[in-house]
C-alpha cells in the first residue's frame, strides 16, 4: 500500500513538473536569457532600417528598444527580407517579430498578432509625370506594377487592378520604388506612411502619390500563437506608452513627419 502510495506521489510530481515546463514560455526565456531577440525588415523606414551612421533605428525598433529597458533585458536585431519575417519567427529564431505588418486573417491563422499599434492604408503612387491618375488607368495588360515579395501590396494591386502585370521584388526599402523611378515598373503599391518615408530619398517632386486609399491596413507586431503570456506584455506595453506619452513622441517623429531624416 505505502508502496503504491509513494508510485501515485512521484507520478503527481512528475505531472507538476510536466505542466509547470509546459507553461514556461517565451517571456520565461528571454527574462532567463537576459536578451530580447526580434525579427525586423532589412531595409522598411521608417519603421526598420539602418541609417547613414551604420545604426539600425526606425519606429518599430525604438518601441522595441523601449521594450527591452522595460523587461531588464539587453536587446538583439535579426534582419530579414520581407518574406522571411514570419518563417524566423515560426523556427524560434525569433522571440517576436516587429515590423509594419498588416495583421491579415490569413497570416493569423501561423502567428498571433498583438493589438495594432498603427492604423494605416494602402496607396499607389507613380514617378512624376506619368499618365496613371485613377485605379482605372491602372487596371490595364500594358501596365507593371512593383510589389514586395511576401507583401499584402500584392493581394491589393490584384484585387483592384487584375488585369494589370504584377513584379514582386525581394527585400526591402526601397526596391520596389526605384523601380519605378528607373521605369522597370508603371507604378508602385505600398502603406502610405511607407510611401512617404521612402519618396524622401529621391529630389521633391519625383514620386507622386495618388489620392485614393486601396485598404484598410492595422499594423501590429506579432508573436507565436502559444506565447500567451508575451502577448498580454506587449499589448500591455503599449497601453502604458500610450498613456505616459511615449508613444506619440515615437509617432510623431517617425511616421507622422520626415523629423528623422534630419538625424539618420
Amino acid at each position: 500500500m505505502l508502496r503504491k502510495s509513494l508510485m501515485f506521489l512521484l507520478l503527481m510530481l512528475f505531472a507538476v513538473g510536466m505542466v509547470s515546463s509546459a507553461s514556461a514560455g517565451t517571456l520565461d526565456d528571454i527574462l532567463k536569457r537576459g536578451e530580447l531577440r526580434v525579427a525586423v525588415q532589412t531595409q522598411g523606414p521608417p519603421f526598420s532600417f539602418v541609417d547613414k551612421h551604420g545604426n539600425r533605428t526606425g519606429s518599430s525598433v525604438e518601441f522595441c528598444r523601449l521594450m527591452a529597458k522595460e523587461m531588464g533585458v539587453k536587446i538583439k536585431f535579426l534582419d530579414y527580407d520581407w518574406d522571411g519575417l514570419i518563417p524566423a519567427l515560426l523556427s524560434k529564431k525569433a522571440d517576436i517579430l516587429a515590423a509594419d505588418m498588416t495583421a491579415k486573417l490569413k497570416r493569423a491563422l501561423k502567428v498571433s498578432f498583438t493589438k495594432p499599434f498603427y492604423t494605416t492604408g494602402q496607396v499607389m503612387y507613380v514617378k512624376a509625370g506619368s499618365p496613371i491618375k485613377s485605379v482605372a488607368d491602372a487596371n490595364k495588360p500594358n501596365i507593371t506594377i512593383a510589389t514586395l515579395l511576401g507583401s499584402t501590396y500584392t493581394d491589393t494591386a490584384k484585387k483592384h487592378m487584375p488585369k494589370a502585370k504584377i513584379k514582386e521584388y525581394k527585400g526591402g526599402g526601397n526596391i520596389a520604388m526605384n523601380a519605378v523611378v528607373a521605369g522597370h515598373a508603371d507604378m508602385g503599391i505600398a502603406d502610405l506612411s511607407s510611401v512617404n518615408a521612402m519618396a524622401s530619398n529621391y529630389p521633391p517632386g519625383t514620386i507622386v502619390v495618388l489620392p485614393t486609399m486601396l485598404s484598410y491596413e492595422p499594423l501590429s507586431f506579432a508573436v507565436r500563437p502559444q506565447d500567451r503570456h508575451l502577448l498580454e506584455w506587449v499589448n500591455l506595453f503599449f497601453d502604458w506608452i500610450r498613456a505616459d506619452g511615449r508613444y506619440e513622441q515615437n509617432m510623431t517623429y517617425w511616421v507622422k513627419t520626415t523629423n528623422w531624416k534630419k538625424d539618420h
